[in-house]
């Protein structure tokens, strides 16, 4: 599994990956969604994961995410073999997926977002009970969203109120403070305005300075070639190209997505 893999900037990455899927399969019924997949991701480095609808991405990472199980292929994380049964494995093991719908609480505040499900308490009444230390998530949440360049002007607000790109950035600080090892984003710039893109492609590479690894999902190739070291195509559940950004176009990524193109294909 050892190579040497580099960022878009030139920059020498571990030889050792972060994650490595080798051969996997996800079958559905009749349906091979994920068939016979290997793709590795190197710390500090952002893959674009591309395909056209029904390609098996998004499969792959719930596999990945502990979502689904896999029915052949192993998995493994920081060098070692893992299974997981369930996705709060997954998080536990500090792999972090944001979806499409963000899993935001829309009448909670920043904080309470950023700490559900992992509330800091303290105590009340001389140590009888135990409350919720709002004013501390509070903080956290505010220093967090400095540090990532995130402006939100009410930290008390409910997340509805906010807006989309906003509750982007609330859902990747998120991953960020519970020290995330792992990125995998599901379309985090659909349904945004042009600035709101903007702002999330610079989240990436700020997770990408931070030498967190991020596999993006993405439609929108413009986003991918700004933000990604190496593209990985699906087609029909198959891995068809894994390509270094540098080195290709969308026009070529396209013809892949399509199955014009297929590295992989094995001629009869």
């Amino acid at each position: 599994m050892e190579q040497t893999a580099m960022t878009s900037e030139g920059n020498v990455l571990s030889r050792e990956p972060m994650l490595s899927v080798r051969q996997l399969v996800k079958r559905f019924g009749g349906l091979t969604a994920v068939n016979k997949v290997d793709m590795d991701v190197y710390p500090g480095e952002v893959v674009g994961l591309v395909g056209d609808n029904a390609a098996g991405k998004s499969t792959l990472i719930k596999c990945i995410a502990g979502v689904h199980q896999p029915e052949e292929g192993e998995i493994y994380f920081e060098g070692r073999r893992v299974h997981f049964s369930h996705p709060i494995e997954a998080r536990d093991a500090h792999i972090e997926t944001i979806y499409q719908d963000l899993a935001l609480a829309g009448n909670l505040n920043v904080g309470a977002n950023i700490f559900m499900g992992r509330e800091i308490k303290k105590p009340f009444l001389g140590g009888l009970v135990k409350v919720l230390d709002e004013e501390f998530m509070l903080q956290e949440s505010r220093k967090l969203l400095e540090q990532l360049k995130i402006h939100i002007p009410d930290f008390t607000q409910e997340i509805e109120t906010l807006s989309g790109g906003q509750r982007q950035a609330v859902a990747i600080a998120r991953a960020v403070y519970w020290k995330a090892k792992l990125m995998i984003m599901d379309e985090p710039t659909n349904n945004l305005g042009v600035v709101e893109q903007r702002q999330v492609l610079d989240l990436v590479r700020e997770l990408k300075s931070q030498g967190v690894p991020v596999i993006l999902i993405s439609h929108t190739l413009p986003d991918v070639f700004a933000v990604t070291d190496r593209i990985v195509v699906m087609h029909r559940g198959r891995k068809v190209t894994d390509k270094k950004t540098s080195e290709t176009d969308s026009q070529e990524i396209v013809q892949y997505m399509v199955g014009a193109l297929d590295d992989n294909r094995v001629d009869a």
